[in-house]
């Protein structure tokens, strides 16, 4: 029965088909230009994220990022993906499905980062979509939750376009850029047209 489903198998969970573009689970041999991208669109990614540890962009911390991705995937907790454009496989962003949780609510939660050279252009519509059908008829969701800051113009629009519905108001819901922050709290279930 899906709604007490343990999970998807692990083989359908490591490679995703958008419009012109795919996601799959980051490899090792992805660190240069995961690194590269990510300092490239540090002061644009700053606002919007978690303060960076002071190791983020080596090789040792990417490394352990991937065994912490490895082992939420195996264990059905979270799907992380690194984003690349169909054609010549360059990195645009990421994306993960966290936070899953089955029994009654089968649940879970979308988290996402554009590098700047890349963003406004339409990427991480496509790859949203793409993710929120893997979401619902690979994982078995019902349900998937998003927040962003109330100052996140192009974020608000991202999920409202997907069709995420705003559901409401959280103060000083994440710690973001040092700071608690307040959110708005979107959600789409898998009966809304996407």
């Amino acid at each position: 029965m899906a709604l007490f489903r343990l999970g998807p198998s692990n083989d359908n969970a490591n490679f995703i088909r958008g419009e012109g573009l795919y996601l799959r689970p980051g490899d090792i041999s992805d660190h240069l230009a995961w690194a590269h991208l990510r300092e490239r669109s540090r002061g644009f990614l700053m606002p919007w994220e978690p303060t960076w540890p002071a190791d983020d962009l080596t090789r040792g911390s990417f490394r352990r990022r991937l065994r912490r991705q490895a082992d939420e995937i195996e264990r059905d907790d979270a799907y992380p993906f690194l984003i690349f454009r169909e054609g010549d496989d360059t990195l645009l962003g990421g994306l993960t499905l966290g936070q899953i949780r089955r029994g009654v609510a089968q649940a879970g939660t979308l988290g996402y980062w554009m590098g700047e050279p890349h963003a406004g252009r339409g990427y991480m519509t496509k790859a949203v979509r793409a993710a929120m059908h893997f979401a619902f008829a690979t994982l078995r969701l019902h349900r998937i939750e998003a927040a962003c800051l109330p100052h996140n113009a192009p974020s608000i629009h991202l999920l409202q376009r997907v069709g995420f519905k705003q559901e409401g108001y959280a103060r000083a819901y994440l710690r973001i850029n040092g700071a608690w922050q307040d959110h708005l709290l979107f959600a789409l279930i898998e009966t809304d047209p996407i």
